[in-house]
């Protein structure tokens, strides 16, 4: 049996709005759907442990994955005990999967733990994934060469049109889509909220809560691939 990572923002505070923000419920309930109904066995973890800040957007409290995701016993058993970073042994894990939510801008890319992870996972050959915001978690990710994860790699994340469209630019701590591009990235997108994913050499990418579940398959495929070969 494959084991995954959902890796969720502990942050609370949206910028100096005062607004509650932290993971987006949607983005992970979709994936860990994909990762289960494929036979694999989902672990949460969080920047500081315990139960991480959840948001439902308007309109997904209709989804019937996040229904079932918020309703479940063993779900909530295991989000209101997320292990912090610093205690996942990378070593148990094929692949690692960044939620998004605005949260993950603050928390992520400063996270050492968090990088730790991903990058032991990649080592071994797994594969490290992002959606919407998550790839903030990239940012400092580095290869053993000092070279950026993402640096010449095609990246899709939550864009600068889309930020706009919330009226957060000025909010949020950076644009991701501007500091992926300084790391190196080729970042691609589509239209505000058109589902968009980019997969390149194990990292693996969505650009908004619609991509979340087919960036999800994506890691499924590359994980199946890589077992058939080995």
């Amino acid at each position: 049996m494959t084991r995954i990572l959902l890796a969720v923002s502990s942050h609370t505070v949206l910028g100096d709005t005062g607004s509650p923000t932290g993971y987006s419920v949607s983005e992970a309930a979709h994936p860990y759907y994909v990762f289960t109904a494929t036979g694999n066995e989902v672990d949460f973890v969080s920047v500081r442990g315990g139960e991480p800040p959840a948001v439902v957007f308007e309109g997904e409290e209709n989804d019937p994955q996040v229904a079932s995701f918020l309703a479940d016993d063993a779900i909530r058993a295991k989000l209101v005990a997320t292990r912090p970073a610093a205690e996942v042994d990378p070593d148990a894990y094929s692949a690692i999967f960044y939620v998004g939510g605005h949260g993950a801008m603050w928390d992520f890319p400063d996270s050492s733990e968090l990088a730790r992870l991903a990058m032991d996972i990649y080592a071994r050959g797994g594969v490290v994934s992002a959606v919407c915001h998550g790839p903030a978690a990239l940012l400092n990710l580095r290869l053993p060469d000092g070279a950026y994860l993402v640096d010449g790699r095609r990246v899709a994340s939550f864009t600068n049109e889309e930020e706009q469209s919330l009226g957060l630019v000025h909010v949020m701590p950076f644009l991701l889509e501007e500091q992926l591009k300084a790391r190196g990235a080729r970042h691609t997108k589509a239209p505000n909220y058109v589902a968009h994913t980019e997969s390149d050499r194990r990292v693996i990418t969505g650009q908004n809560p619609a991509s979340a579940a087919h960036v999800a398959a994506l890691v499924v495929e590359e994980l199946e691939k890589a077992a058939a070969n080995s």
